[in-house]
């Protein structure tokens, strides 16, 4: 079956299960010392004295497994721990009048000395509660100081232009996305050394909750600007400042003989 392959082969869990545990991590495992020798029996019939087990193989477990493996040949990195294989088990030992259990959470230690205490805590869980402990103080400090704003710019595809009077002008493409849940007004300001100045006015933009816009912006040189210069759009919060993103662009003029 497509979710038997998929399993198998494409699911994570397994490879990061295989790689995390030890000997008293808790798995889904069958009591070969108890389930062995197999065989089929009447119910009520003692299996001691026909020199079984208590596993009558039914293959029961085999047949509700998603992945379609046989717990009774130890864990396998197919198993995804979904634990249909001990409700399947636990119903059939009712049934028989045998103790619940054959298949169950253990560890391989348990079994091996029957009436061992499990130990939750070992160096490895201490390592993996810290490092899981740091990844969620990062993820909740990125999500608390994430900023509610994002600017892009991208150039017009002509180079530059020349008015009439000279005036050397470049066209940028201005992308501002407001991720808040409210409305947000902001002001645009350029920053750069060289004598650049925003085409008329500078515009306040409205943004919606969760709105993105692309707003068309030319700068225009007011001096003498010859090749390449670096400036910087600054998008900030109309009110109160307190949200401000910028994007760094390249103004380009024609080069002096």
């Amino acid at each position: 079956m497509l979710r038997e392959q998929v399993c198998k082969y494409m699911c994570p869990y397994a490879r990061f299960q295989s790689a995390m545990f030890d000997q008293d991590t808790l798995i889904i495992a069958y009591d070969t010392a108890r389930g062995e020798p197999r065989g089929a029996r009447k119910r009520g019939s003692d299996a001691a004295a026909q020199g079984l087990g208590d596993c009558i193989d039914c293959t029961i477990c085999v047949q509700v497994c998603p992945t379609g493996i046989d717990i009774r040949n130890g864990l396998q990195y197919e198993c995804i721990a979904c634990g249909a294989c001990i409700d399947a088990c636990d119903s059939v030992m009712d049934r028989m009048g045998t103790p619940r259990g054959l298949v169950r959470y253990t560890s391989e230690n348990m079994l091996a000395a029957p009436g061992r205490r499990w130990r939750p805590l070992r160096p490895r869980v201490l390592v993996y509660a810290t490092l899981l402990l740091a990844l969620a103080l990062g993820t909740g400090a990125a999500i608390a100081l994430r900023t509610p704003l994002i600017v892009d710019v991208m150039r017009d595809k002509a180079l530059y232009r020349v008015d009439a009077d000279g005036t050397v002008e470049n066209t940028y493409a201005l992308r501002i996305i407001n991720k808040d849940h409210r409305p947000h007004r902001f002001v645009l300001r350029l920053q750069s050394d060289a004598p650049l100045a925003l085409a008329g006015p500078a515009p306040v933009l409205r943004a919606g909750p969760e709105e993105v816009l692309t707003v068309p912006v030319t700068v225009q040189a007011r001096g003498r600007v010859v090749g390449g210069t670096d400036l910087r759009f600054v998008v900030e919060d109309a009110e109160d400042g307190g949200v401000r993103q910028s994007a760094a662009a390249r103004f380009l003029a024609p080069v002096s003989p």
